[in-house]
């Protein structure tokens, strides 16, 4: 016990004096636009390359949360040789507010030594070390931008095209005529609180919007499905639907648009929902309104549930892009022996890994057998 306690004295000291003899490592940003529009794409690069090279060095980086832009890591390239680790981040982000916003950041720089390293795999296998690290938050400067604003009344930023349909411009009273408006193209997801106007004198139904958005190096590319359901007991009209929107890279506004649109409504004929055959005769009232009401009652549970079937089916289509879009799985998948499957658990500094962390570091450095497929599968298992 006193020899161990002894040797962690050791190594913290070695470690501290590691930590105060060198800057460790040189850090390089590049911005694709300094100067960009609301909701434009901005491309960010961050490469991060060791410098002293005595240690073992080890980072966490991202980009802090802000109001002011949405970001999205778009890829991570790791190279990692003996004491030289060189780290290439590409992030997507999109400024929410104009004017001067700044970028801002989260590192922290983990250092260790070859003999912390071999110390957190000295016991047996039930007393396995943890490695011993001394972690540092760096601060680094924000990134300035200085945000255009976007021409009045624009509700999209990007390249975009609009489809509409209407399944029919005839119906009966109180009949559900199911509309839909779809948004695609590249540029700031074209997500709207509103497709119709609020002052309508017809009855909206209205479901969420299917969102379908794939990150890259471009930007954004993106399909938006409003689905919704328009009803009134008179025939009617649907006025223009006009949508402004932006493109910053031709720098000029287009507008996409719904065409007026009229609707035929056949009222029901009282007559015939009376019985005139009759002993005594008949009150003289009109109960037609029970029909109207059962319609009605339809109406709102058929748009519930293809409302909820739909969510259902987003989310699943949501969790499989997910799936397929994951950069952390590519890299597991590429890995081809321990050692850099090793450096890529270790990278992602995450929890989950830790019992297979200890595993192929047991096997790289200790005495443990590794069975390296079925290392990986369970990783895999676990995304």
């Amino acid at each position: 016990m006193k020899h161990n306690l002894g040797k962690m004295i050791r190594l913290f000291i070695a470690l501290s004096f590691i930590l105060l003899s060198a800057e460790d490592f040189t850090y390089d940003f590049h911005l694709d636009k300094r100067n960009p529009y609301l909701k434009e794409p901005v491309i960010l690069t961050l490469d991060l390359k060791q410098s002293n090279h005595d240690v073992v060095l080890l980072f966490n980086f991202d980009l802090q949360k802000s109001e002011d832009y949405f970001f999205q890591r778009l890829d991570t390239k790791e190279t990692d040789t003996h004491h030289n680790t060189q780290i290439h981040y590409v992030y997507l982000i999109y400024p929410l507010k104009s004017g001067d916003i700044n970028i801002t950041f989260d590192l922290i720089k983990k250092i260790t030594t070859d003999e912390s390293v071999a110390y957190s795999f000295s016991g047996d296998r039930d007393n396995v070390k943890g490695l011993v690290t001394i972690d540092t938050k760096i601060t680094l400067p924000p990134l300035p931008l200085k945000v255009k604003k976007l021409p009045e009344n624009t509700a999209l930023v990007g390249d975009f095209r609009l489809i509409h349909k209407f399944k029919t411009d005839q119906a009966e009273a109180y009949e559900p005529i199911p509309f839909e408006v779809k948004i695609e193209g590249s540029g700031y997801p074209p997500l709207l609180d509103n497709i119709l106007p609020k002052d309508v004198k017809f009855t909206v139904f209205k479901e969420n919007p299917i969102v379908n958005s794939i990150h890259n190096i471009q930007g954004t590319k993106s399909s938006v499905l409003y689905p919704m359901a328009l009803s009134n007991n008179r025939s009617f009209n649907l006025d223009q639907i006009d949508i402004k929107a932006f493109n910053p890279k031709t720098m000029k506004s287009y507008i996409l648009t719904v065409p007026k649109q009229h609707f035929n409504i056949s009222k029901a004929d009282v007559n015939t929902l009376v019985d005139k055959i009759d002993n005594p005769k008949p009150l003289e009232s009109d109960w037609s309104w029970q029909t109207t009401i059962l319609t009605t009652l339809l109406s709102y549970l058929v748009v519930f549930a293809a409302g909820y079937l739909t969510a259902i089916s987003v989310k699943w289509k949501k969790k499989t892009l997910a799936q397929k879009d994951d950069p952390f799985k590519k890299k597991i998948e590429s890995c081809k022996d321990e050692r850099s499957l090793l450096q890529v658990l270790m990278a992602a500094d995450s929890k989950r890994f830790t019992k297979n962390i200890e595993i192929l570091e047991d096997g790289l450095y200790g005495d443990g057998k590794i069975n390296f497929k079925r290392v990986k599968q369970e990783i895999l298992e676990k995304l």
